[in-house]
């Protein structure tokens, strides 16, 4: 008799999953939690649940997947495995307990370190050179069970986020099936963490992307190239009104200012960009947009040398 597996999954990254894993267990009776995003994130719910029913599985939208409504589900089905992708919700121990060959998180770093919320975002905003995937066994403590398989991937120094996400998406679909058979046959090796080496990083919101031009000219170039698309993208305020930055380039040389006023405009050319001015150092600005306009090169708006972004 065919087996079950439980996944809850999100994002791209789960659609992608929720292929791979039934690619690798077409016997398997897949059941696929999800929740709706927020309206500033980019909408996969829909694509979720009918990948599930193509694959000839359940479905069921819930952020909190111990609620009363699915008691009987984890008290009358068998589950061999529970797999968390992009998973953003606590999981009780009465739920992560059920799956008799054990529950799963894919994460985004090289764990102990990172652990939390936005853990890539927060490698390019932090200027790291890598990041990884954490293949891990659920514990009561987040983030902290032990290892299953760990792999690296690289970041560019003027690399965006969507490149990065591939990469890791792709390693996340790696770990998958190099864990996956081990997993179900009981084999799969478990490695503690060291808790002393553990970093954690904070849940982001909408306006944690504010651009401040008072810092260093290269933190705000990490923030920018960090929540790009597919992410709702840095922003400043000109005139008071909200303009986001999508792409932008650190110069490696500039006027010397003896006199400097952090947000504003000292250059601009045509099909260019903007030159403003930061804390230190100096971003050329490439693609703006105003909300609800266009996206445009950034020297159509700001096209003038009395210009401040706040």
């Amino acid at each position: 008799m065919p087996g079950q597996i439980a996944l809850f999954a999100a994002t791209k990254r789960g659609c992608l999953f929720l292929k791979k894993l039934k690619r690798l267990v077409p016997d398997y009776h897949i059941t696929v939690f999800s929740f709706r995003e927020e309206p500033w994130e980019p909408p996969f719910f829909e694509e979720i649940r009918e990948l599930t029913a193509e694959a000839g599985g359940s479905f069921f939208e819930a952020k909190h997947v111990g609620d009363q409504q699915f008691q009987e589900f984890w008290q009358n089905q068998k589950v061999e495995l529970i797999f968390c992708v992009s998973w953003r919700y606590m999981v009780p121990s009465l739920v992560y307990q059920k799956a008799t060959k054990g529950t799963y998180v894919f994460h985004d770093s090289m764990l102990p370190r990172y652990r939390g919320f936005s853990p890539t975002v927060w490698a390019v905003i932090n200027g790291e050179q890598q990041t990884g995937v954490t293949l891990f066994e659920m514990a009561d403590e987040v983030d902290a069970g032990d290892i299953i398989d760990q792999e690296e991937v690289s970041i560019g120094t003027d690399e965006t986020i969507q490149p990065v996400i591939d990469r890791v998406t792709q390693t996340y679909l790696a770990l998958l099936e190099r864990n996956l058979f081990p997993l179900l046959g009981g084999t799969a090796r478990k490695t503690p963490q060291d808790h002393a080496h553990a970093t954690f990083v904070c849940k982001r919101l909408p306006e944690d992307n504010r651009i401040d031009w008072t810092a260093p000219a290269r933190s705000s170039y990490n923030l920018i190239r960090a929540v790009t698309a597919p992410y709702p993208g840095a922003y400043t305020t000109l005139n008071d009104r909200t303009l986001r930055v999508w792409s932008a380039k650190l110069l490696d040389s500039v006027s010397r200012y003896e006199g400097v006023i952090p947000g504003r405009v000292v250059r601009f050319q045509q099909g260019e960009g903007a030159t403003v001015l930061t804390g230190k150092g100096a971003l050329l600005l490439q693609e703006v947009q105003f909300d609800g306009e266009e996206r445009v090169c950034a020297s159509r708006i700001l096209n003038r040398l009395s210009c401040t972004l706040r």
